[in-house]
């Protein structure tokens, strides 16, 4: 099986231009923002602007595509009017998935900043379930992305994960990604074999193997367990290409897409280069 690989893709001059450079590019999946990443509101996606997106994805090689929210948001907000500003975001956001017809909608779970994890978590459930129910009968998915747990940012273990989904009333709504570069950071530390199948032993016993449904294919520029969330080129930083090995050669995860995070420029050649290391290490 062809595994669907690619990266976060530009939607400057349009949203639909994502699809241009993804072909461009050669990528089969992707994540794109829906709208400016770094503001609460956003002018609304025309219809006609859905319909040349959803045409153009329609006739690419591009199988697989997931937005992620915007890095406002804050599902567990202390403060009362980003925790209000946060929820109505991320219903909009769901919105515009639904009208792209795009099936997954990644988010960070939030950071408690003061409240507490369970209280954190408690509130980040709270807000997926009110968001579930002002777009009852969408098809997308809200995709919680494991943290690597910097300051109080929740989500950082499968633990958390799993007690977030138990508090959701619609599971069958919930999915959730992996960022190597985060799971890295918060301690389960993969580059061996044994500790490799160990941890996906432990997400399958609490989460489920049937949630994950994207992989974030990062390296990490700090050691396993620091809990600092920072990128690196494949194979440049702490995880090193053994870690990647193991995952690209795991048949469970040949039909879970891998999208790339890793630092660019503007023409995302960085991603050419890391995709073909990744593609160097799968066994012929």
């Amino acid at each position: 099986m062809k595994q669907l690989l690619g990266a976060h893709t530009s939607i400057a001059g349009g949203i639909h231009f994502a699809i241009d450079r993804a072909v461009k590019l050669g990528f089969t999946a992707i994540q794109i923002f829906s709208k400016n990443n770094n503001q609460w509101k956003a002018k609304p996606i025309t219809e006609e602007e859905a319909e040349l997106f959803k045409n153009k994805l329609a006739n690419s090689p591009v199988k697989f595509v997931v937005v992620h929210d915007s890095y406002l948001i804050n599902l567990c907000a202390s403060n009362k009017e980003i925790l209000k500003k946060s929820r109505e975001a991320f219903i909009d956001e769901l919105k515009r998935c639904e009208l792209l017809g795009i099936p997954f909608l990644n988010f960070h779970p939030g950071a408690h900043t003061g409240r507490g994890e369970l209280e954190g978590i408690k509130i980040i459930a709270e807000s997926i379930n009110l968001a579930h129910q002002a777009t009852k009968g969408f098809k997308v998915s809200s995709m919680l992305e494991l943290t690597a747990g910097q300051g109080t940012t929740l989500g950082y273990s499968f633990e958390q994960l799993a007690q977030i989904i138990e508090l959701i009333e619609e599971k069958e709504r919930m999915s959730v990604c992996i960022d190597t570069a985060h799971m890295f950071a918060a301690g389960y530390d993969f580059r061996r074999k044994n500790n490799y199948l160990k941890i996906f032993k432990e997400f399958d016993e609490t989460i489920g193997l049937s949630y994950l449904k994207c992989f974030h294919v990062n390296d990490s520029k700090k050691e396993a367990g620091s809990r600092v969330d920072r990128h690196e080129h494949i194979g440049k930083g702490f995880i090193g290409l053994s870690g990647f090995r193991h995952l690209m050669n795991d048949e469970r995860f040949f039909a879970v897409p891998k999208i790339l995070e890793t630092p660019k420029g503007k023409e995302q050649l960085e991603d050419v280069e890391n995709l073909n290391t990744l593609r160097k290490l799968i066994k012929r």
